[in-house]
């Protein structure tokens, strides 16, 4: 059983070491093996170096420094697809410290080889602590349970995608540059008939972001807010959200968050 896993980086050289030692300490279910591909995407502290140094069987792949995380991704798994066949794809954040079994517990958790298994991360100071993974159709975080649990959307924190799954999805959208492609690869799984599960525990640590983006700050100047939310980190950047509602949820629905965002960054203080 061959699997892939994909991650991009940019400037988090010790986060992204601290990661793939933990990934390479991960115990594979049996007969199977893993190929790295990673997208460095034009650092420059030295983590393109550092990984080839320390970790030579990772395939590095170079960015223009423009990917950002979906773009990364979707360069990551385009290199994978087309080096050979694998039977999955395992999406990986370079934040992300994995546990021992957490490679392991996917596949454990899955019922088939033909749905999504999402794990969940907690954060390294509590442990019960949901920070990342699968969200119901309230968009609220689903913790660990022991069992397989369905989720409606998924972080990309660690994301595990049987090659039946790429078949019919395809990979991320590359109109997104760095926020919303997992989201919106989950809404278009669930379209085409494909079942997501959480992780029946935790997989990994990985701190959750607790500030609001700058643009919804009102101490932050207005010029800078907009500065801020037409950046592809700003989480929100209205033609890409615009573009991604209107697919899931409908044109009303898009126009609506569209003049909302706008509202909200002009005048934030009314969302206090």
């Amino acid at each position: 059983m061959n699997i892939a896993v994909l991650l991009t980086c940019y400037n988090r050289k010790v986060k992204t070491l601290n990661c793939l030692k933990a990934l390479f300490d991960c115990t594979l279910p049996e007969k199977a093996s893993i190929t790295v591909f990673l997208v460095d995407d034009a650092s420059s502290d030295g983590t393109y170096d550092a990984v080839k140094s320390n970790f030579s069987q990772v395939k590095l792949i170079s960015g223009n420094g423009n990917l950002y995380w979906n773009r990364g991704m979707y360069l990551a798994w385009d290199t994978a697809a087309k080096s050979e066949v694998f039977d999955y794809f395992l999406w990986l954040n370079d934040d992300v410290v994995l546990y021992k079994d957490s490679i392991s517990n996917l596949f454990e958790t899955a019922p088939d080889n033909k749905s999504i298994i999402v794990g969940t991360m907690c954060s390294k100071n509590n442990t019960s602590e949901t920070t990342y993974g699968g969200l119901d159709n309230k968009s609220n975080l689903i913790s660990p349970n022991g069992t397989a649990q369905l989720c409606y959307e998924f972080n990309g924190n660690l994301v595990l995608i049987p090659s039946y799954v790429y078949n019919i999805v395809g990979n991320l959208d590359p109109v997104f540059h760095h926020a919303i492609g997992d989201f919106e690869y989950a809404l278009r799984a669930n379209k085409k008939g494909i079942k997501s599960y959480i992780s029946s525990k935790y997989s990994g640590s990985c701190e959750v972001h607790a500030s609001l983006p700058e643009w919804c700050l009102p101490e932050i100047s207005i010029g800078k807010r907009f500065k801020v939310l037409y950046s592809p980190l700003g989480n929100s950047h209205p033609y890409y959200f615009f573009h991604f509602e209107k697919r899931h949820f409908g044109i009303m629905v898009a126009v609506k968050h569209y003049l909302s965002i706008h509202l909200r960054v002009t005048f934030p203080r009314l969302w206090k």
